[in-house]
């Protein structure tokens, strides 16, 4: 019966798993990426900000409010808590 009660702390696991750790260093990782080159794995990460930044302006574009009930999508960390 475990897993099934509501608000069971398994369930609660389950449906909001907690962030673990990485097992390797993402930042060495993407230097190593890019043979060392830390602008060229910084030119990289910009770029991909800047995809991203485009994705998520069409996707706002995209979507309805009724959609999200009410939520917007932000490209600011500190707003997107709301």
């Amino acid at each position: 019966m475990t897993g099934k009660i509501c608000g069971s702390e398994t369930e609660i696991e389950n449906v909001r798993p907690q962030p673990r750790e990485p097992e390797a260093d993402p930042v060495d990782h993407i230097i190593a990426w890019h043979d060392g080159d830390s602008r060229a794995a910084i030119e990289t990460l910009v770029e991909d900000i800047q995809h991203l930044r485009l994705q998520l302006a069409l996707a706002t574009a995209a979507m309805g409010r009724g959609f999200t009930r009410g939520w917007i999508p932000n490209e600011d960390r500190d707003d997107s808590k709301r």
